[in-house]
């Protein structure tokens, strides 16, 4: 075992299947970690595109439907709106007006999130609006390891495989024991990273470690919170989530997103719409989210707008 940080076991990930399919290439807005692949995998199968999202975006797909796993990645998520055409109206879609007669399997990798006062173009959490396109699988691991286990399992998958990457996520000093063998992690499996009785705190990528810290916090107060990371959005581990909440009686959802139409929101609705998760309720759902603006640059008023521990224990404090 050995204990490595996010961007490190992603670039794992990518050796690994590079390695073991060489129909496995990057398509890339720039290096990045990606430029050490190039030294035994070439040019040739980790490129450097023009700043055209659209245009690579689409190249990816043809080459998917060619037979090859394209692994594109523009960067922030907010670049590849400008390929929004290709993403909503092609790779979500082709799959299945081909009939199913072709296979699409594409990782759309990209990062999302604020934090680092890069002002509200550049600081979006835009996961909410990709659950909603049918034909995409979506994933958001929070830890190092889970991070390279479903990245493997992404890159295995036939279909369209959206992995959104919290960018705070690199830059914290958040490392996970990573074994020396080969491992992956289905996609559409939950984890619950912290056993507990009295509350049940479903938390989305990095808002998990957050998560974490309440839960260790609110420990000393004499609450006992299970921590719930779905690790996928789409498909979504219902079953899991349900039967915490079902063991606790009050759950508390913590989605970097804004509050409006975000992932909490769907949590909240798998929950309360399952009869026997709704019988064990002991208090209504409460959700604790960004507020419905954009995220400002100053880092004061940013940091008032991303959730964070203290936020989540506020919550943990009503439902109880």
């Amino acid at each position: 075992m050995r204990e490595i940080g996010y961007e490190a076991a992603v670039m794992e990930a990518f050796r690994e299947e590079m390695r073991r399919d060489a129909k496995v290439f990057h398509l890339a807005g720039a290096l990045g970690g990606l430029a050490d692949l190039i030294d035994e995998f070439g040019e040739e199968r980790v490129r450097v595109c023009p700043i055209s999202e659209e245009a690579y975006v689409g190249a990816g797909i043809g080459a998917a439907g060619s037979g090859f796993r394209p692994i594109i990645s523009p960067g922030m998520m907010t670049f590849a709106f400008t390929a929004m055409d290709q993403i909503v109206n092609q790779m979500a879609k082709i799959h299945y007006m081909f009939g199913g007669q072709a296979a699409f399997p594409i990782v759309f990798r990209a990062s999302t999130g604020g934090g680092r006062s890069a002002a509200a173009q550049h600081s979006q959490s835009p996961h909410p609006m990709f659950m909603n396109l049918a034909g995409l699988k979506i994933v958001m691991p929070a830890t190092p390891y889970d991070a390279k286990g479903l990245m493997k399992s992404a890159i295995r998958d036939n279909n369209p495989v959206v992995f959104f990457e919290d960018q705070m996520l690199g830059r914290m000093d958040v490392t996970s024991p990573i074994p020396d063998e080969e491992y992956t992690i289905p996609i559409g499996v939950a984890d619950i990273k912290r056993e507990g009785t009295d509350v049940t705190i479903v938390a989305v990528s990095k808002m998990v470690l957050e998560a974490l810290k309440a839960a260790e916090e609110l420990e000393s107060e004499g609450v006992s919170a299970e921590v719930v990371d779905p690790r996928t959005m789409v498909p979504m581990d219902a079953d899991t989530i349900r039967a915490s909440v079902q063991k606790t009686g009050r759950v508390v959802i913590v989605d970097e997103a804004c509050i409006t139409c975000s992932a909490a929101a769907e949590i909240a609705a798998l929950v309360t719409e399952d009869a026997a998760t709704f019988r064990a309720l002991k208090s209504p759902v409460k959700r604790v989210c960004a507020p419905h603006v954009p995220i400002p640059y100053a880092p004061i008023m940013e940091q008032f707008c991303i959730p964070d521990k203290n936020n989540i224990i506020e919550g943990v404090r009503e439902v109880l």
